[in-house]
Formats: C-alpha cells, structure tokens, sequence
C-alpha cells in the first residue's frame, strides 16, 4: 500500500459520496482509482507514469475528467468541508508557477485561468478557510488578478456571525459592507491611505498565520505548486481533491 492510498477512514467518508451505477457493465473498483489520481495529484508525475497497481493510467484520467465534468470533486467538498465553529473565517490568495507545458493551449481559449506576473505565467489560488486553516471555498483566477477579485464570490458563505481575518489586500469599503450584511467583523489591517479609523486587533490578526500553513500543505502536493494542468477547470478541480484529503487527514488525526 502506498503512503498515497486512501486510508480506510477516508474511503468510509468518500464511499457514500461517489456517483452510483446501478446498470451497465460494473464500473472499475472505484477505490483503486481513486488511488491513482491521488497518486497523480501528489507525486505531481504524468498520467502515463501511473503504477500499474492502480490499473490502465487511461481509466484513471477519464474518471477523473468525467467526474470534473459531473461536479463530482465539487461535492465531495462540499461535504467533507466544514466550518469549525469557532468563529474565526480567514481569506487569502496564492500565485502558482504554470509548467511551459501547461501553456501550450490557444490564447483564445475560455478556460485557460492564466496570467502574466513578475515570476512569468501563473495562476492564483484564493481560499476561505476556517479558525483551524483548513479550507471552506476555493476558487482560481489568472496569476495577475488582484486579491479582491474572487473575494465577493468566496465570501456569500461566509457563516453569520463570523471573524473574517484577512491582509490589507482584502481593506475595501464594499468587502467591509458585505460582511456586515451577515453580521460578521472584519478584522483587516487598515490601508495607509485610509482617512477614517477602523477597529483592528493586532492580537486576533496573529491568528491569520494559518491560512498561510494552509496554502504550505497544498504545496506538499506537486500537483497543485506547480501547474501541469492545461484546462483551469482540471487545476481547479486538483486543488479540491488536494483539500479533501487535508481536510479527511486532519479529521482522521483528531478522531
């Protein structure tokens, strides 16, 4: 068994999750699989390079692309992630190099979420994690979009009532409003350029150093600190996968 492979906690918690097949000829052993793009996803190797324990490399690429498509990845996070309740909710972004491979699609193509920064292409990575650091939201835009960019959307879940935590990127007066709408307080370093006080504690800001280790984790899969994935929506959905089991791992630690 490789250190990649599901636990049989995760696979309990995934098993029911997956899509069923009532008719038509049995589906490949769905743990096995999911093995194999677990594999790909942390070893950051090519599909052709799947061992041979998890069977035809072909098999493991097309369950993953049939169930990016179906959304199956997006309920699986939904799922498994969870707001602590502690009451403490911190947003951040990343930027992720883009392998030259990766780049390889036509300008014009819709999904192809690259951008051009000072480190060359890349492609950013925004989160919304919980007072534990382990992700709620997730969402990519091209590497040169600004922080705010995919704040509003990540932040329609923030839960009513909630500490947001964030840098002074994330300081505007329309993100301000909009985590008043649920009540919540958002504890945000001021800009130099802001005219009016607003309330911030340095200690409570302390505790934002989370959504960094976070973003560290998701590094430790190869996948995802570099970009391989030619289609944002397959990228999109590497990083997904790669929450689930930081969020199933750390859920299996403290049980």
């Amino acid at each position: 068994m490789s250190r990649y492979d599901l636990t049989d906690f995760e696979w309990r918690v995934i098993a029911p999750l997956l899509p069923n097949k009532p008719r038509g000829v049995p589906r490949v052993d769905d743990r096995r699989v999911l093995n194999g793009i677990f594999w790909v996803l942390r070893s950051g190797a090519p599909w052709r390079d799947v061992p041979e324990r998890y069977g035809p490399y072909t098999t493991c690429y097309n369950r993953f692309r049939r169930w990016t498509i179906a959304g199956i990845w997006d309920r699986l996070m939904d799922a498994v992630t969870r707001p602590s309740g502690d009451g403490v909710t911190m947003i951040d972004g990343t930027s992720v190099r883009v392998h030259h491979l990766a780049a390889t699609l036509r300008a014009d193509h819709q999904d192809r979420c690259l951008g051009r920064s000072r480190g060359g292409l890349t492609t950013k990575i925004h989160a919304v994690t919980d007072g534990n650091g382990l992700p709620i939201k997730i969402t990519i835009t091209p590497g040169h979009a600004d922080d705010l960019t995919a704040a509003s959307e990540l932040l329609d879940h923030l839960p009513v009532g909630a500490m947001l935590l964030a840098d002074k990127a994330y300081d505007a007066d329309w993100l301000r409003a909009k985590v008043r709408t649920k009540r919540s307080w958002a504890n945000i370093p001021p800009k130099f350029n802001r005219k009016i006080p607003l309330v911030f504690s340095p200690w409570l800001y302390k505790k934002r150093n989370l959504i960094e280790r976070f973003f560290s984790k998701l590094r430790c899969y190869r996948r995802i600190a570099t970009r391989y994935d030619k289609l944002g929506v397959n990228f999109l959905a590497m990083t997904k996968l790669a929450c689930v089991r930081l969020t199933l791992r750390h859920n299996e630690s403290v049980a």
